[in-house]
């Protein structure tokens, strides 16, 4: 089984560094002072609502997509219509009045 991240300790100031190894970002760092005595991170209140809020900018900006994506899939419709109409009127143009009496 392959590891996804790895976690690190720099030697210079002890800062607790987890990077993600498929797509090399920082996914966390916690500098010495911010552990307990097991290594775990300490987590206050600042940071809850820090991280709440966005999590919630991402419920919304999905949101936002969501309704952008259903919108453009109720004009498609007539998108597709007006590409196809545009499409024989420029095949009219290109064929000329020598073709048209071919056929």
């Amino acid at each position: 089984m392959e590891q996804k991240d790895v976690e690190v300790t720099c030697p210079c100031c002890g800062t607790r560094i987890t990077v993600d190894v498929r797509t090399r970002h920082i996914l966390r760092s916690r500098p010495p002072e911010r552990t307990d005595d097991t290594g775990r991170p300490v987590v206050d209140k600042t940071d809850w609502d820090r991280v709440s809020a966005r999590v919630e900018g991402r419920l919304g900006a999905a949101k936002e997509k969501f309704e952008n994506g259903l919108a453009k899939e109720r004009t498609r419709e007539q998108d597709l219509d007006d590409l196809f109409r545009r499409a024989s009127e420029k095949a009219k143009e290109q064929k000329g009045p020598e073709d048209e009496e071919e056929a």
